[in-house]
């Protein structure tokens, strides 16, 4: 096991593990923080978790839209049991310790997870661009074999994406296992780095926020275009169901991508601070545990469906 000798590692070569941030050193708040992620994480769970099965067991949910959302709901799980679960424990066993092992880990699924939802939200944008703009071409555009391709397509991104990353993250040096943050995240292992090399991994995450931002771009642009054309639907109700159905789904889009460009554009060598601790908290938990109940709030489709189920 290696040591921290003020902050600094004395053998580059032989990290076993690394130290996370702490919310408290306080016993008391530590127990708070245990509490308080467990209930935020069974709420991402139970939630998602309900969507999953009302669309699996509702034949009438059996649609492109609902696939997706599907897709979604499962890759909010995944990504929030990389990260809370271990938070909890470390809180509970006042051990701030990772392995070196899970600390890879953590990065990889993040990343897999995290780019898969980005790309899951883009195609579930253009799903509901054709379906509220070109209603007659629907069928033949998002049939079976397509949405299967897309989502299988986002999926494998997903860990070509993840894959590069974590290569190009860990093979660095590091001058010290210190992270400042309560998991293993890129921007703050970067700043850990002794050598030039984690200038490679800058430069993927250069190109990467190049392609989230042509993400962005896209379902900005789409929704332009979708709220162009509902607001040319003579009828009141019509729009309504139109805008129900997509502005949850903007809502997602700029949570996500606002604050994980927030933490991830910031420079390896900028200072620490609170408010990068917060946002990493929003983006990691706040999007699982909200998505179920922003597609859910006014969608009398999933009502129904949960309707049937329950009664």
């Amino acid at each position: 096991m290696i040591f921290p000798i003020e902050g600094k590692i004395s053998n580059l070569t032989s990290v076993t593990y690394f130290i996370l941030l702490e919310f408290s050193e306080v016993r008391e708040l530590q127990i708070l923080h245990f509490f308080l992620f467990l209930a935020l994480y069974l709420t991402a769970m139970i939630g998602n978790i309900v969507i999953i099965t009302l669309v699996v067991l509702d034949h009438h949910l059996h649609t492109p839209m609902y696939f997706f959302l599907t897709n979604l709901a499962l890759l909010d799980l995944c990504s929030i049991s990389v990260t809370i679960p271990k938070s909890m424990a470390n809180s509970l066993m006042n051990n701030s310790l990772i392995f070196y092992s899970g600390c890879v880990a953590q990065i990889f699924f993040l990343t897999l997870f995290a780019s898969s939802n980005i790309a899951i939200l883009t195609i579930m944008a253009h799903d509901r661009y054709v379906a509220i703009c070109n209603p007659l071409q629907y069928e033949a555009i998002m049939n079976k074999g397509a949405c299967v391709q897309m989502a299988a397509g986002a999926w494998l991104c997903g860990i070509l994406y993840a894959s590069v990353h974590t290569s190009g993250t860990f093979a660095i040096s590091f001058c010290s296992n210190v992270v400042d943050q309560f998991f293993c995240e890129i921007p703050k292992l970067l700043k850990l780095s002794c050598s030039e090399l984690y200038l490679v991994e800058v430069g993927f995450l250069v190109l990467s926020a190049s392609a989230v931002f042509g993400c962005f771009i896209f379902i900005v642009s789409t929704y332009v275009g979708i709220f162009t054309t509902v607001l040319r639907i003579p009828s009141e109700q019509g729009r309504q169901k139109a805008l129900s159905t997509c502005l949850p789904h903007l809502i997602v889009v700029f949570v996500l991508v606002f604050t994980a460009v927030f933490v991830y554009a910031s420079p390896p060598s900028s200072p620490s601070s609170d408010l990068g601790v917060a946002f990493a908290v929003i983006y990691t938990i706040f999007p699982p545990m909200l998505n179920p109940f922003i597609y859910s709030m006014r969608n009398k489709e999933i009502q129904t469906a949960f309707q049937r189920l329950v009664y």
